[in-house]
């Protein structure tokens, strides 16, 4: 299994993509790149320790490559929207992949700048690409949320 880190708006609607997605074997909810040890959701959506709700997943490289998770990730939120999704403000929302090694960072530079050149977007790809820091898991009220809660308690 190999581990991957993406943060695309809220969670809860994230996590739930990938849970569903052939070749993820588990998904977490948390937070990543700030500079608060052990931060809570309360701290976050202060927006003051820097960290972005993230979903780390384990998933199998034989059924599904990280180019594809990546795929994934820009393919299902607007990657031009720095700081926000939909109606989620703020620094916690930002639109970011925290890579665990350098072919998952070349994997997903490669990825962003063909989405660049694409023309899908008429808005400058404002993605993230950052080494992946600590990793700390959300509280246990947000992990799988919308499978225990449905789809209309989140701004999917």
């Amino acid at each position: 299994m190999a581990k991957a880190t993406f943060g695309a708006g809220c969670f809860w609607g994230v996590e739930e993509l990938f849970r569903t997605t052939k070749g993820v074997i588990e998904t977490s909810v948390g937070y990543m790149g700030g500079t608060l040890d052990n931060p809570s959701y309360q701290d976050i959506c202060k927006s003051k320790s820097g960290h972005a709700e993230v979903v780390q997943l384990m998933y199998d490289p034989d059924i599904i490559t990280y180019s594809e998770l990546v795929s994934v990730f820009f393919d299902n939120h607007n990657p031009t929207e720095l700081n926000r999704q939909g109606p989620d403000i703020g620094s916690q929302y930002r639109s970011v992949i925290f890579y665990q090694d350098d072919q998952q960072k070349s994997a997903a530079e490669d990825a962003k700048a063909a989405l660049s050149a694409s023309g899908r977007f008429k808005k400058e790809i404002v993605t993230a690409i950052e080494p992946a820091t600590t990793y700390w898991p959300a509280e246990e009220y947000h992990q799988k949320y919308l499978s225990k809660h449905g789809f209309s308690s989140c701004h999917i």
